[in-house]
């Protein structure tokens, strides 16, 4: 996986857990939207609420890449068509360079609610798209294809909690077991036993520019699997 941070240059990190506009993309692509529908998944994205946990911890892999590209070289793409690449040949001439952040081995749970929950998409068109996407799905980046469904079966998808950090301590897990997560303020303590720290987060994009623009401010600490009251 490949929970994408702030890039520079050719420099592309990773950051914990997965980032606002990630997970709008990723539900824009199973629903089979285009990536020009700006509308549409503007107004995903601000209606998303979620938090995240880490049922197992990975470990960073770093991908150096250098590749030699011309002017007719070609790559496959998700919409099943060949892209090939613009201007006049004179910009390959030397290797194109770009270093990338991979989590390895890591797991991860999400829960997610919409707001409003009556507008259209709701979660069970979600569900649906998760359990059959109109494109294949990737986790951050496209060499990363997800292991299995990324929707548990029923009844287990479904968690009814007042709060993000209540509907994540309800998923079950190991017990006893204090596992790395994320949430955002308002949405669970930010104070006291199981905080870390808070954060803005930038991992908003405006998509009508098309640029990550914008920031969220999340807690970073821990929960217990099982423990919601």
């Amino acid at each position: 996986m490949a929970f994408g941070g702030v890039a520079i240059d050719q420099v592309g990190p990773i950051r914990d857990f997965p980032a606002a506009s990630m997970l709008t993309g990723l539900i824009g692509n199973a629903l089979g939207w285009h990536w020009s529908n700006s509308n549409r998944h503007q107004a995903l994205q601000d209606r998303l609420i979620f938090a995240a946990r880490h049922e197992r911890e990975g470990a960073l892999l770093t991908d150096v890449q250098n590749a030699q590209l011309k002017k007719s070289d070609k790559g496959w793409t998700t919409s099943g068509e060949p892209e090939g690449r613009a201007g006049d040949g004179k910009t390959y001439r030397a290797p194109h360079r770009r270093r990338r952040d991979y989590h390895a081995d890591l797991s991860t749970t999400i829960v997610l609610r919409l707001e409003p929950a009556d507008e259209t998409p709701t979660l069970d068109d979600l569900a649906d798209a998760f359990e059959r996407p109109a494109r294949p799905l990737f986790l951050g980046r496209k060499p990363c294809l997800p292991a299995k469904y990324l929707i548990e079966g029923e009844p287990a998808r479904w968690v009814c909690a007042s709060t993000a950090h209540r509907a994540l301590q309800a998923v079950p897990g190991e017990p006893n077991k204090k596992l790395r997560a994320s949430w955002p303020t308002g949405q669970g303590p930010e104070l006291g036993d199981g905080v870390d720290r808070i954060a803005d987060l930038a991992d908003l994009r405006n998509w009508r520019s098309g640029l990550h623009a914008g920031s969220r401010r999340v807690v970073e600490g821990w929960i217990t699997p099982g423990t919601a009251p």
